[in-house]
């Protein structure tokens, strides 16, 4: 395994504006996640694996406030990275023939004089630049800067993983994924790891019409849409930040933690993700 950990200066000279600022408010600086297993021999294929790494959301100056905001659970915001880091635990152990590249953006959504605005203009690394609308939607911000990093990298598919939306928990609740993907191949791939992994994803609509709702008069884009649909104008405004390469979204908000005991998954982290992603790699 190769690492690779961009710090904030590194961050800058990319262009990561979306990821930056999220992490600006935080006392802890950023720190840019690039882990890449290689095969001994040529590999048969490259493929990347995103995940949201937000370690605490606060919400920013949009703060998580009242009952349901679930803001004393948000360590699980790390959830998406939590899968991909035991990804590649895993993929390592079983060596494919497969060359796979581990990324998060990792960062704390805090408040301080630093945070960023709503009503500010943040420029991603691809040139596009999103209006923040709201503070509270920062793991989209950072995934843009990711997906742009990830897709340069060469790669034939990237799958990204984030607790992303309570719009994905209200429509598919507390046992089921989003999936969403540009490539009907690679949602097929992917269903078809998790029926054998065990675990539940449904397909979702990237409905471009959606896409009117993330429209902004001073920027490329907003970072949030109207409240329906909201899982879905999650997707598109990632989407944004991929040009050609096959691409998957997982959105596992409703997944990553249970406080149940149920037989599979004691009270706590469920690792939801993991053994979809490495039967992923392996077919």
């Amino acid at each position: 395994m190769e690492l690779e950990i961009l710090e904030q200066d590194a961050c800058e000279a990319l262009g990561m504006g979306a990821f930056l600022g999220v992490a600006k408010a935080s006392d802890l600086p950023p720190k840019f996640i690039h882990l890449t297993y290689r095969p001994s021999g040529t590999p048969r294929r490259k493929l990347a694996i995103v995940g949201k790494g937000l370690t605490f959301d606060s919400g920013g100056l949009n703060i998580k406030a009242g009952a349901g905001s679930m803001i004393e659970m948000m360590k699980f915001d790390m959830g998406g990275a939590a899968a991909t880091l035991g990804a590649a635990k895993a993929i390592a152990q079983l060596k494919p023939d497969v060359e796979v590249h581990f990324i998060s953006a990792a960062a704390e959504n805090m408040i301080s004089g630093r945070a960023m605005r709503p009503g500010d203009i943040l420029t991603a690394s691809n040139g596009k630049t999103i209006e923040v609308n709201n503070t509270d939607a920062e793991g989209r911000l950072t995934l843009a800067d990711a997906l742009v990093f990830a897709e340069k990298l060469g790669v034939d598919a990237i799958v990204d993983l984030a607790t992303l939306t309570g719009a994905c928990i209200v429509a598919l609740g507390d046992n089921i994924a989003g999936l969403w993907s540009t490539d009907d191949t690679l949602a097929k791939d992917l269903q078809q790891a998790a029926q054998t992994a065990g675990e539940k994803y449904w397909q979702m609509p990237l409905e471009d019409k959606y896409f009117d709702g993330l429209k902004s008069i001073v920027a490329d884009m907003k970072n949030t849409g109207p409240r329906f649909g909201g899982a879905i104008t999650a997707a598109l405004f990632l989407k944004q930040f991929i040009q050609s390469v096959p691409w998957a979204h997982l959105d596992i908000a409703g997944t990553v933690w249970t406080e149940k005991e149920n037989g599979y998954n004691s009270p706590g982290g469920t690792g939801f993700g993991v053994r979809t992603l490495v039967q992923w790699v392996l077919s």
